[in-house]
């Protein structure tokens, strides 16, 4: 009896494996305890058998309060949020009172409560509860097939066998996923990033605008004038220590897990894809001068973001929850905090996720995956590239910094036909525009031109400082003292500590700071 009770375990444990698609979670040879598990649509089957009979409900009471509690102890190996366990006891002889009202659904009152049915499988009623099971699971089971006892004592030995070798499997599996490439170019790209914010320090300072732009940040002018190698130049590149203590920290932990995951060479293709997908978003949606390994940091969360599409049990019972915390945390404080550049960001994690998908996984490509995942990361470097053309093209903020830089080049025939083209286009960066087309003027001794872009720069927002004091100097240069002591008045009480102001204010007021 015994042995036929086995030989009903095992034989529907393994036909749930094998044929059902369901994952072995533990196995307890001594007891003859199974745990198996099938996740679907968020949902998890969990069905636990075990060879155990009871003479009393009461009995039987007590080993399902314990299920419930080995069930919560067990979660971090389930993976539905909805767990349905289906509880199997397998014996000769039922309890002998009234127990069978223990059949009715059962659940405990919390929340994502998991949900609890009884079989058992008796002598008398075994076929039914099975087909109660098959019922309740939508599947179907191998039949049990009527054999000698040999041959059920081999059965049970193989079953036995194909089920811990079934569980052998996915742990080495587990164990074989992590361990594809030794972190080697994560610890060489830090080394890298470290030695180049030491040589900007040395040179100028890494918050130095002009020294960033020489070492090669994305500088939007420079990239429209066919310097595309700073899309790539400005990984390297951090904004003082913090903006490069944080996005070595980040590497050092994402850059180690991608890299043993994926192998060195593909972790390598997946940073510089990622790097190049951020830099281009960057110089896409934000015209600042900007640098950093952001776009490639955030290209290694989407790289295990794939990893998690494809090993998505792997995934989950690791580092998956970290993982998507972190992410979701990251991306509301790019929308809280206006410094950090969240083009880079977003454009960072899709092509590392698109460059994940081009190389894929060790011994799981697939070029029906990896052909449209290039043609799609062609298609997005392409749209960013033109995109970010024709918008710097039509942004007043672009055309200010090419016009900065014709100043420094005494270009000033040349910025004046450039900032008129510019006020025609949206933005709000009207009064610096006439601020700089005024300063033009000036040098082209067209004093009355520069003074009708000053009184325009004044009335719109954000106002300068500065056009309040060009204004007084051109009015006091001209006899109208009433006039530049208004606008020195003006400037002063912006910026009350400049001293040129300070001496500009006393020379016209004839007051003394």
């Amino acid at each position: 009896m015994y042995l036929d009770e086995q030989y009903k375990l095992y034989h529907a444990a393994h036909s749930l494996v094998t044929d059902n698609h369901f994952d072995v979670l533990h196995i307890d040879e001594n007891s003859n305890e199974i745990w198996l598990e099938k996740y679907e649509n968020k949902t998890s089957q969990v069905v636990r058998f075990v060879q155990k009979g009871f003479d009393w409900k009461n009995h039987l009471k007590r080993d399902i309060a314990q299920v419930f509690q080995k069930s919560k102890s067990m979660k971090k190996l389930i993976l539905g949020k909805r767990i349905e366990l289906y509880n199997v006891y397998v014996s000769s002889h039922a309890p002998v009172d009234d127990w069978e009202i223990l059949k009715k659904p059962m659940q405990l009152k919390e929340k994502n409560p998991l949900k609890m049915k009884i079989y058992y499988l008796d002598e008398a009623d075994s076929h039914n509860e099975l087909r109660r099971l098959e019922q309740d699971l939508n599947l179907s089971l191998n039949p049990n097939p009527l054999y000698s006892e040999d041959v059920k004592e081999t059965k049970v030995r193989n079953y036995k066998a194909s089920l811990l070798q079934e569980m052998q499997n996915k742990r080495q599996e587990v164990q074989n996923v992590f361990s594809f490439g030794k972190p080697y170019f994560t610890y060489l790209l830090i080394a890298i990033n470290v030695l180049l914010f030491i040589m900007l320090e040395m040179n100028g300072g890494s918050s130095s605008i002009e020294t960033l732009i020489d070492m090669g940040a994305k500088y939007n002018p420079d990239i429209m004038n066919g310097e595309w190698w700073r899309i790539i130049s400005s990984m390297f590149l951090h904004i003082g220590f913090l903006h490069l203590f944080m996005n070595m920290l980040a590497i050092y932990y994402l850059g180690t897990a991608v890299e043993r995951i994926y192998g060195r060479g593909r972790f390598l293709v997946i940073y510089f894809l990622a790097g190049i997908g951020g830099g281009l978003a960057s110089f896409a949606f934000t015209t600042s001068v900007s640098a950093g390994a952001s776009g490639a940091v955030f290209g290694l969360f989407g790289a295990l973001l794939f990893f998690g599409l494809v090993y998505k049990r792997i995934f989950l019972q690791s580092m998956g929850k970290s993982i998507l915390i972190i992410l979701v945390i990251n991306i509301a404080l790019g929308f809280l905090v206006p410094q950090i550049d969240m083009g880079a960001h977003m454009g960072g994690l899709l092509a590392g996720f698109i460059g994940s998908a081009i190389v894929h996984l060790p011994n799981k490509g697939s070029t029906r995956v990896q052909v449209p995942a290039f043609l799609l990361y062609a298609l997005l470097i392409g749209s960013l590239a033109v995109f970010g053309i024709n918008n710097n093209l039509s942004s007043q903020t672009y055309q200010l910094m090419q016009i900065e830089q014709l100043l420094m080049e005494d270009s000033y025939e040349e910025v004046v036909s450039l900032a008129g083209e510019a006020l025609e286009l949206n933005g709000d960066m009207e009064g610096a525009l006439l601020f700089q087309r005024a300063y033009a003027y000036i040098e082209l001794n067209e004093i009355d031109l520069a003074i009708m872009d000053l009184e325009r720069s004044i009335e719109s927002e954000p106002v300068l400082p500065e056009a309040y004091y060009n204004l007084a100097l051109l009015y006091y240069n001209r006899g109208e003292v009433e006039e530049a002591a208004e606008m020195i008045t003006s400037a002063y009480h912006m910026k009350p500590d400049d001293e040129a102001f300070i001496t500009l204010y006393e020379e016209i007021t004839g007051e003394t700071q």
